[in-house]
């Protein structure tokens, strides 16, 4: 049983370097604000010690005056502040996470494609469309407001014990106490929150694949199972809200409690005795009372924003996860830049295995001069697509060589190897928009002419003249507004108009009525000229022309020749191509 990868917890000091640092300068002014939004906040204690002690006892409205104007500009002060500060780091927020898509969504496409084989596509659109979330609580309000409301408590503390300190010595044993539970459930909480990116990825994933497949699962009645698979997937999800709901609600209780509650009570209490004793005026206790509830706002505010900063971590987690897997093209051993190829392909000794000790294809050779087709016949699962795949670069050989015109495809870089690619798959994928689009897709730059001479070589005019919008037709998603033939016919266009050099066709007239099939086989013969090509067929019939057919079976070659040369030796091609023209 494979071993689970262990996921590391992305540290303060690579959060700081990658995502803090950069951001500096906007950080420092967006603390600058917070602290003279703070300063702006500690006049109204100070002004109603004032108005208690000093103007109402001896009735100077000068002074009321004077408190009044100083009060109303530090409330103009702190709302400007408030306003510049929110509009500033959260568009600057947005902006981090827009540039957090792109970035790991890039990572994401540079991905080998056995990656893709074992991870779920919703969940990979959970890791770039919501994991990424958090950083604002990073660049955004959240951690300028944590060091800003971490700087004013300090500063008020200091105001606290210069006016008392023997009352303010009271308020130090519950903020402590919940100093230490907001620690402990931050701690506990980021895990959870992890495990809830997990979860979310899940589920989105099970439901993507759901609403795609619809046809399927109404095909078969099956929409009960998909609800219960479904529900099963968003209770655990909830189970896991309601662990983090469970410890959030445990320190905001704490702060209600500790804070709110011992504190200001006990305050409340010493400070009438102290009223009493004439160790305090009444005008001090109430400006106490109100740097109190300043120190108390951002100790309760900072342990939301520590919440937040979890789970902003606990994202960040997944997503050093993907940027730390190695790209196709980071392999050390790809070096060689192509330029133009004359497309030889040979393959000396090659064995695959997508699991360890159990090869796919074993000690495979077999030369594909450029120009030429190749064939790749045999029963399912006999190794003809990894075949396809290992020359397409799609994957790598765990031992033997494969070569482009002599040069070891193993050292080559991908992207300059591609651009000479040419693919047509047995369910060929179109992106949802117009069939035009789809035809761009490989080079978006064409001429209208080239476009034109792709759809008539492809035989796509047939259909969209009966089209009212033609070309630009909508097709709907995965060009389900279309036929099979349909779709295959476009993706075929889409291959004619790329120009490649290299040609994989697997099963790329399956989805073909008799009279599209004709059609499209005298369009592959033209693209096919001068093109190194590999076709993989169940048809035999297609294949009849192909300079080679090898007979693939439990992932050796079991017959290799032309048509005529593995018909006159009665062997597996001939028992294939007899059972289909019987049928």
């Amino acid at each position: 049983m494979a071993k689970k990868k262990k996921l590391n917890n992305i540290t303060i000091r690579q959060v700081f370097q990658t995502i803090i640092w950069p951001k500096r300068g906007l950080l420092l002014f967006g603390l600058f604000l917070i602290l003279l939004r703070s300063g702006a906040s500690l006049v109204l204690p100070k002004a109603t010690q004032y108005l208690i002690d000093d103007v109402v006892v001896n009735k100077d409205m000068a002074m009321l005056k004077t408190v009044i104007l100083v009060t109303i500009l530090a409330i103009i002060t702190q709302a400007a502040t408030s306003f510049t500060l929110t509009r500033l780091l959260s568009v600057q927020a947005q902006k981090l996470i827009a540039q957090l898509r792109v970035k790991v969504q890039k990572k994401v496409l540079s991905l080998p494609i056995n990656y893709f084989d074992s991870t779920k596509s919703g969940s990979l659109v959970s890791r770039i469309m919501s994991d990424v979330e958090g950083v604002r609580n990073l660049v955004g309000t959240g951690f300028v407001q944590l060091i800003g409301g971490t700087i004013t408590a300090i500063a008020v503390l200091i105001l606290l014990i210069d006016m008392n300190p023997k009352l303010t010595a009271f308020i130090g044993l519950p903020v402590f106490i919940f100093g230490f539970i907001a620690l402990r459930a931050f701690g506990y909480l980021r895990p959870i929150f992890r495990k809830r990116g997990q979860l979310n990825a899940e589920v989105t994933g099970r439901l993507t694949e759901t609403l795609n497949g619809v046809r399927v699962i109404k095909g078969f009645g099956a929409e009960l199972q998909e609800i219960v698979t479904f529900e099963k997937g968003v209770n655990e999800l909830y189970e896991n809200v309601k662990k983090t709901l469970t410890a959030s609600a445990l320190v905001q209780s704490s702060a209600t409690f500790l804070l709110a509650g011992v504190a200001s009570t006990g305050i409340l209490g010493i400070g009438g005795y102290y009223i009493i004793e004439g160790e305090m005026t009444r005008g001090e206790l109430f400006a106490f009372i109100g740097y109190l509830a300043i120190l108390i706002a951002p100790i309760v505010q900072m342990s939301n924003i520590g919440s937040q900063i979890t789970e902003a971590f606990a994202g960040l987690d997944r997503t050093e996860e993907i940027m730390n897997t190695k790209a196709e093209d980071e392999d050390e051993h790809r070096t060689v830049e192509l330029g133009e190829i004359k497309g030889d392909i040979a393959f000396k000794d090659v064995s695959f295995a997508y699991e360890e000790g159990t090869d796919v294809i074993k000690n495979i050779s077999f030369d594909a001069p450029k120009g030429s087709v190749t064939a790749l016949v045999g029963s399912s699962g006999s190794g003809k697509s990894t075949i396809a795949g290992l020359a397409a670069t799609f994957l790598k050989p765990n031992s033997g060589l494969i070569t482009i015109d002599g040069t070891d495809l193993s050292t080559v870089k991908l992207r300059g190897y591609r651009t000479h690619l040419g693919v047509v798959l047995q369910d060929d994928f179109l992106f949802e928009g117009t069939i035009r689009e789809n035809i761009l897709f490989p080079r978006p730059d064409s001429s209208e002419e080239e476009v034109m001479a792709a759809v008539k070589a492809a035989y796509v005019d047939e259909f969209t003249d009966r089209f009212d919008e033609g070309l630009d037709t909508l097709i709907g998603e995965r060009g389900v507004k279309l036929s099979g033939g349909q779709r295959q016919r476009i993706a075929i266009a889409r291959a004619i108009l790329a120009d490649p050099k290299i040609l994989l066709l697997d099963e790329a007239t399956s989805n073909l009525d008799t009279e599209s099939e004709t059609y499209i086989q005298k369009s592959l013969s033209e693209l096919m000229k001068g093109r190194t090509t590999f076709v993989i067929a169940h048809r035999l019939s297609t294949i009849r022309q192909a300079d080679q057919i090898l007979v693939i079976e439990q992932g050796k070659i079991a017959e290799r020749g032309t048509h005529n040369e593995l018909i006159e030796k009665e062997g597996r091609y001939y028992q294939l191509y007899t059972y289909q023209a019987r049928i």
